[in-house]
């Protein structure tokens, strides 16, 4: 039996833990590997970079696609367990999970849109089997929105379950990070609208006030929170204004900020994880790859 996709890998992932009993990652890539019935050099066998073998990264983003959907809980680290959502779907008539029967879940549909845009410009296939048309360029592409996909989740999880005070100091940080000039965070409990500023430029020849909502998913900004930062900008006699949330904005955000002749910005949780992604603030590279081509000017009969 050849070494299955991540795919065919989820419900005998889920199917594993059945017991309900917490497993170590290790345990899992051992009972999916017995499972499929893979050969020792199939155990072993490692992906182009040779960092890492083939099952254990396929199993891998199988756990990681299982936890965003609901089916599987962290219980410390490196350990997991099935939740009461994945007792369901087992005792379901289903014997098969896959991205398509994930996307039920609001919780999967949320990690699966926080790249959308960046989604819609390449959709190529999402197994490996299936990519034989592609580029290899389309390939590392897509791999490479893959891991941002599961790295803005996470960054996203991780803003929400730390302080509020710290997400104003990421705030602070990305917009100095964006070329903003230096600025200071300000918030405290009626604050009136505003948890800081930065300078609109190094000079600091003008302010921009920002406010920071660490909110869960289910808890959007209301439209009161919006009149409360316009106000404060009017009183402040401050021109332009940053709003991030970890959450969303009312549908009716874009009529508040209409009404006022200010210039403000809103930043809902998945905008605000890509800007972290891009402007390296609470991430770090772990690997770089060079992408090379013929140099013409070095051969001479060309």
């Amino acid at each position: 039996m050849s070494i299955p996709d991540y795919q065919s890998i989820m419900y005998p992932l889920v199917e594993l833990l059945s017991s309900g009993d917490e497993k170590s990652i290790r345990e899992i890539y051992e009972g999916i590997s017995n499972k499929f019935q893979l050969t020792d050099s199939e155990k072993v066998e490692l992906l182009p970079s040779g960092r890492q073998s083939i099952i254990e990264n396929r199993v891998g983003w199988a756990k990681t696609y299982l936890l965003k959907a609901g089916l599987l809980e962290s219980t410390r680290r490196g350990y997991v367990r099935i939740t009461s959502r994945g007792k369901d779907v087992l005792s379901s008539s289903i014997n098969r999970i896959d991205i398509n029967y994930l996307l039920q879940f609001q919780e999967f549909q949320e990690f699966r849109n926080l790249n959308k845009e960046e989604q819609k410009e390449i959709e190529v296939q999402r197994e490996i089997k299936e990519t034989i048309n592609s580029t290899p360029d389309e390939l590392i592409e897509y791999g490479v929105n893959r891991i941002n996909d599961s790295l803005a989740q996470e960054l996203l999880g991780r803003l929400r379950n730390n302080p509020p005070s710290f997400f104003e100091t990421v705030v602070l940080q990305l917009l100095i990070n964006m070329g903003y000039g230096q600025g200071n965070v300000t918030g405290k409990t009626g604050d009136g609208g505003v948890d800081g500023f930065v300078n609109e430029d190094k000079l600091g020849l003008a302010k921009i006030f920002f406010q920071a909502k660490r909110y869960k998913e289910d808890n959007p900004v209301t439209a009161s929170n919006l009149r409360d930062f316009v106000g404060t900008l009017e009183v402040n006699g401050v021109n332009k204004g940053v709003f991030m949330t970890t959450s969303r904005f009312p549908k009716d955000s874009e009529i508040v900020i209409s009404k006022t002749q200010k210039s403000i910005v809103l930043i809902d949780g998945p905008k605000l994880v890509n800007l972290m992604i891009e402007y390296n603030v609470g991430v770090t590279t772990v690997k770089t790859i060079s992408i090379k081509k013929i140099d013409s000017d070095f051969f001479l009969d060309e």
